[in-house]
């Protein structure tokens, strides 16, 4: 006889414990502890509690023969190198996102690119009707791709609708809209709980890798930008995707936080349009198109998302504040690293700057996440507490430290080269610690002035005057 036996599961961690809690004891998140109901077959007293398991083969390690996978591609370059180069055939992808930010446009645009290529591809929506999910694509101009679409939320019954019958070609591509809706009628328990996303998307995983193919989630996120649901579902899957962007800009990142077929952090930049989302092959022209090359507070920094590089604008504004706890206001950066900066140009250079108001914004609604942008952010503040514009043809990277160094970091030709490339001449950048490798500036090459302290990076921008001399 089937008996039911009820624990609790975090939805953000995973945690199993035997009653209900406020708080997670082992990630200690609060109000993340949902029930979970799991039914087991009552075993007579005396008896094994299971069958002998089958014998698998052991394999040497050294025995392998290459297997080429021929990736999917669709052709938007942007998103295939998100991917690595593009769907591995078997793999499963998630991608999330906020509300409105068009996940659901990107995946439509991209299974009907696919579609074009002769693949055959499904989009199954839980969301929202085919006559919705048709007006998106009239809208887009995609009505007349081959893509075939359903409406369906029951996990059983879409296995079943992919099973290929005679003559007909198997699914390549799958999309599931999204994985929150989908449930499975044997679980006691409603959609969007913890154990119906997990089980629906290992069931889904495994009919897919079973068959060879290429499956993506839509995943809802939390208030906190994380993706809804259990922990595990990112570990079950093979690559995920952010797809984020300031909704007031019309830019998008589709970013890659994990993909076990390519390289974590890339990039690809999107621009929101009335036709859909558009491709952004040059990000850095497009970010420096509207800067003020004489405002003080501007400084232009040499980012790598990737193995992209990328020009972006660092604006920085400090005012005198009236409030026992100045304002500290930051967009497209870590705040707690914007606190660390404003104490060490204050302990390590004698600027007076803690009691000011700081506004710190990463300009075009792009988020920076590496530590390179240090060195642009102190100068950004250096200029804005002067009230001094930077030379306007100079880009800074490079890591800060407590103790006030410069650190190097890495792929600084790549940087140098995007910098070139669009125009600038002089880079501030990390000293070079192996002699060996000390740059040398020609007159076709950008100019580079490396420092391995702040106070030299102050010293250099000090004063008004200073900042014409140098220019």
């Amino acid at each position: 006889m089937a008996k039911a036996k009820k624990s609790y599961i975090c939805n953000q961690c995973g945690n199993v414990t035997n009653k209900w809690a406020g708080k997670c004891e082992a990630c200690g998140e609060w109000n993340c502890i949902e029930e979970d109901l799991t039914t087991t077959q009552a075993v007579p007293k005396g008896l094994s509690t299971g069958t002998k398991g089958r014998k698998i083969e052991l394999a040497p390690l050294g025995d392998f023969e290459a297997t080429n996978y021929k990736r999917a591609i669709s052709g938007i370059s942007e998103f295939d190198r998100t991917c690595g180069g593009g769907l591995v055939p078997g793999s499963a992808t998630l991608i999330g996102g906020e509300p409105g930010i068009g996940k659901s446009t990107l995946l439509l645009q991209t299974v009907c690119a696919l579609s074009e290529r002769n693949m055959r591809c499904v989009y199954i929506s839980g969301e929202e009707a085919m006559d919705q999910v048709r007006m998106r694509a009239a809208r887009l101009g995609l009505e007349k791709a081959p893509v075939e679409l359903a409406s369906a939320t029951n996990v059983r019954d879409i296995l079943t609708s992919l099973e290929p019958s005679s003559g007909s070609k198997p699914v390549d591509i799958l999309i599931i809209d999204s994985i929150q809706t989908m449930y499975i009628d044997n679980i006691d328990s409603a959609p969007g709980t913890v154990t119906q996303v997990r089980t629906s998307a290992q069931e889904i995983i495994r009919h897919a890798k079973a068959r060879n193919m290429a499956v993506i989630f839509v995943g809802h996120v939390t208030k906190d930008g994380q993706i809804a649901g259990p922990r595990v579902l990112e570990h079950m899957v093979d690559t995920v995707l952010h797809f984020e962007g300031d909704r007031s800009h019309q830019f998008r990142i589709l970013r890659a936080v994990k993909n076990r077929f390519g390289p974590t952090d890339e990039i690809g930049v999107f621009e929101m349009a009335g036709e859909g989302l558009r491709e952004v092959l040059n990000p850095s022209e497009i970010f420096l198109s509207q800067r003020n090359q004489n405002v003080a507070g501007s400084a232009v920094l040499a980012a790598l998302e990737g193995s992209r590089p990328m020009l972006v604008e660092v604006q920085a504004l400090v005012a005198p504040s009236t409030l026992a706890a100045p304002r500290r206001s930051v967009l497209g950066w870590d705040p707690n690293r914007l606190a660390m900066i404003v104490a060490v140009l204050e302990t390590r250079t004698g600027l007076q700057i803690s009691g000011c108001d700081i506004f710190l914004n990463i300009a075009g609604g792009i988020r920076i996440n590496e530590p390179a942008a240090d060195l642009a952010v102190a100068a950004a503040l250096i200029s804005a507490l002067q009230n001094a514009p930077l030379p306007a043809e100079t880009v800074f990277f490079g890591e800060l430290g407590l103790a006030g160094e410069v650190r190097q970091i890495a792929q600084s030709d790549l940087r140098l080269k995007e910098a070139q490339k669009l125009g600038f001449r002089e880079a501030v950048i990390p000293k070079t610690k192996n002699k060996g490798k000390a740059r040398k500036s020609t007159n076709n090459e950008i100019r580079v002035s490396e420092i391995d302290n702040i106070q030299m990076l102050a010293d250099m921008y000090s004063t008004a005057s200073n900042v014409q001399a140098y220019g």
